[in-house]
């Protein structure tokens, strides 16, 4: 029986939660595992899901994918914070390897080129980095 690996994405910035997936899904070794993907309006609601979701425990990595972009008021500090505290909360309370890969960016030209697979690719590394931790343990 094949893992199951979990990506929640953040669907606030539809073209960039698209090439963020795109990007994840190219490092994902089809034969190894199974992929679920669920969407959420915003990064805020993706710990959440994530929480609800890993109660049953049946997945063996989970990535999270979305992207911030800084505003004019603080609340791009709060949400980027309060995402990344709780992504890591909840990786330890549930001993399932969370990738973040939530950007925090100054502007949405930063943004783009981030969640571009054909440039850095970041929802690709986002999935290596928990690849990586999973392979620490399970040895694949």
């Amino acid at each position: 029986m094949k893992n199951k690996i979990l990506i929640i994405s953040s669907s606030f910035y539809k073209n960039l939660e698209k090439k963020m997936l795109l990007g994840a899904l190219k490092e994902i070794d089809k034969k190894l595992f199974d992929v679920k993907h669920f969407s959420v309006l915003g990064a805020y609601e993706i710990p959440q899901l994530l929480n609800i979701l890993l109660k049953d425990r049946k997945y063996a990595i989970c990535v999270a994918l979305g992207c911030i972009i800084k505003g004019e008021t603080p609340h791009f500090d709060i949400i980027s914070r309060s995402v990344s505290d709780k992504l890591l909360e909840i990786s330890i309370k549930y001993n399932v390897p969370v990738s973040n890969g939530v950007l925090n960016c100054n502007n949405v030209r930063q943004a783009e080129v981030r969640c571009d697979p054909k440039l850095k690719n970041k929802g690709g590394e986002a999935v290596l980095a928990a690849l990586s931790v999973y392979n620490s343990i399970y040895k694949l």
